[in-house]
């Protein structure tokens, strides 16, 4: 049948390519963003939060709110880049180029280059506000900026403003989203126009958090789900990220502006929330939230936008203790203001986890290499885990091996289900470790074996396996 693979007759150490290929995980961990509130009582000093993102995650982007100048002086030397926000009321001044000059003079000259600023936002979801003054004074602000940046030697800050999903009239199925009636033309068209001829990215928060029932609550959190059939474009949407980023492609192309890039300002998943809400703990935010980073970073795109990596910003940091509103508001974060985890996403570099142990699926020692093919073909077809990754050219082909992809695919799957110990079940030929990758640097092959690696035709042939085994995860 399609997608059926011949084990290649090679016999290396089993360890060995399991270490390897836990080794290769730091590697295919994927640079991402984070919103970085302020809200709250208990945060610590940014100078601090700056130290900590630079040597203990992988977060290499970071946006704020406003353009604090004590956090601007943090990141300086950091080489984290800052997305900061111009705030709504400076707009009808940016909107006019002697106000953008003095802005930038006042808020970006002091602090550039030192600190990498790579993106400002106009304002935020200035759109949602529903005040005339700002809308109409949005597009304007955004050239205005734009051109002062450029007057001031700045050229490569790029300008943009972010948008809640509440900008389209429809959304579901994805192939009819449209911008609300009145808005499309008027102002959407023209800042379209200024995002392609600037090279800058059109910027949508979308949160499937807002937009799930008890019915749908796999599908928002990217689990195995029957998904959701387009009839336009024919395709079924396996989760609602995808389904929600495509609407706003759709609107984007209705308007002739389908060459735009897109980013993600803001998704998350909150920790908790009213009492009797189902869907919300620390499970599910790592399970949405885990998925998104690597989604948005493996090159694979959406059904509408394939081979595209999209810039991202999860919500948030921290939790912020002086949010006003539902319980949720208040517990958005990554982490707590001691830097503890709240939830493992991934954004830890190993040996970081913060007294919460890493934990992998592996390879078990003996397992057949027969076994193992069939634990990617289960994880890379029938769950649906991306493995591009582990396609030639891949960030994370080498080492070229098939316990080092079975390690990869099998851990793919068990931290997008949910780290479950039942997760890495897999016929019993998966095993949880908790060993240090990092540690693991020193490994050399061992048994006296030739490292080798298997046909590539091995990996082109996984990703179109259509039949589940027998003996896939016990869940």
């Amino acid at each position: 049948m399609a997608g059926t693979l011949t084990a290649p007759n090679f016999r290396p150490s089993i360890t060995a390519f399991i270490l390897l290929a836990l080794l290769s995980f730091p590697s295919c961990v994927l640079s991402i963003g984070v919103n970085y509130g302020t809200l709250a009582d208990n945060l610590p000093p940014p100078s601090q939060v700056a130290s900590f993102l630079k040597s203990k995650t992988y977060i290499d982007r970071v946006k704020i709110f406003d353009c604090n100048p004590d956090i601007l002086r943090s990141f300086a030397g950091s080489g984290i880049s800052l997305f900061i926000t111009a705030p709504n009321g400076d707009i009808p001044s940016l909107s006019r180029l002697p106000g953008a000059r003095a802005w930038v003079a006042a808020n970006i000259s002091p602090f550039y280059p030192a600190t990498n600023i790579s993106l400002i936002a106009v304002g935020n979801e200035i759109m949602a506000s529903g005040d005339r003054n700002l809308i109409a004074h949005l597009v304007p602000a955004m050239r205005s900026l734009s051109a002062a940046l450029s007057a001031a030697g700045f050229p490569q800050i790029r300008v943009s403003t972010p948008h809640s999903l509440g900008i389209l009239s429809a959304s579901q199925p994805p192939s009819s989203g449209r911008f609300r009636r009145g808005y499309d033309r008027a102002i959407f068209a023209p800042m379209l126009d200024f995002h392609r001829r600037t090279k800058t990215p059109f910027v949508v928060n979308p949160y499937p958090y807002f937009g799930y029932t008890d019915q749908t609550l796999n599908y928002a959190l990217f689990k195995p789900n029957r998904g959701i059939y387009d009839p336009v474009t024919r395709i079924t949407y396996t989760n609602m990220f995808d389904a929600q980023l495509d609407a706003v492609f759709s609107a984007v192309s209705r308007l002739g502006y389908g060459d735009v890039e897109i980013a993600i300002g803001e998704t998350g998943w909150p920790t908790a929330a009213e009492p009797g809400q189902t869907g919300v703990d620390p499970a599910a935010a790592a399970s949405y939230v885990g998925n998104v980073i690597r989604h948005v970073s493996s090159g694979k795109g959406t059904p509408r936008m394939p081979n595209r990596k999209f810039e991202t910003y999860i919500f948030a940091l921290f939790n912020e203790d002086l949010k006003p509103g539902p319980i949720a508001e208040r517990n958005w974060g990554l982490f707590r203001p001691d830097f503890t985890p709240v939830y493992d996403a991934g954004v830890l570099q190993a040996g970081n986890q913060g007294g919460v142990a890493a934990k992998f699926c592996v390879a078990k020692a003996g397992a057949s290499e027969a076994a193992l093919i069939a634990n990617i073909n289960y994880a890379c077809s029938v769950a649906g885990v991306d493995c591009r990754p582990i396609q030639p050219g891949g960030s994370c082909f080498e080492p070229n091996l098939i316990q080092a992809h079975a390690s990869y695919a099998m851990n793919a799957y068990y931290q997008a289900a949910g780290r479950h110990d039942f997760n890495c079940d897999f016929g019993q030929t998966g095993v949880i470790s908790n060993s240090n990758p990092e540690s693991m640097t020193s490994l050399r092959m061992g048994g006296g074996h030739e490292r080798r690696g298997y046909e590539s035709s091995f990996v082109n042939a996984m990703v179109i396996a259509s039949s589940p085994r027998e003996n896939g995860p016990d869940n």
